[in-house]
């Protein structure tokens, strides 16, 4: 995660930036776009490999639209072709 100073530093902050996976996406173009929310500091994501075995591969279908503003998330959510809103099991 990246903020405006830099690289997200967790000793700064004094812990992890808030990132959220919501239960609404959008299909384009056959593919789905999960909607994400973050907090306001957060300016990028980066995506890594989390363990050793992943590192050996490349990353697959990771793709990182964009980042936008919650106005421009309700705008691009009404002018969608299919908004889906998918149930998670919360244990």
């Amino acid at each position: 995660m990246w903020e405006f100073g830099g690289l997200w530093n967790e000793g700064v902050w004094r812990r992890k930036p808030q990132i959220e996976k919501t239960n609404l996406y959008v299909v384009e173009q056959q593919e789905q776009l999960w909607l994400y929310q973050v907090e306001e500091a957060v300016l990028m994501v980066e995506v890594k490999p989390t363990t050793p075995e992943d590192a050996a591969q490349p990353i697959g279908q990771v793709v990182l639209k964009r980042l936008i503003t919650a106005e421009q998330a309700i705008s691009h959510l009404n002018t969608a072709e299919v908004v889906s809103c998918a149930v998670f099991n919360h244990f």
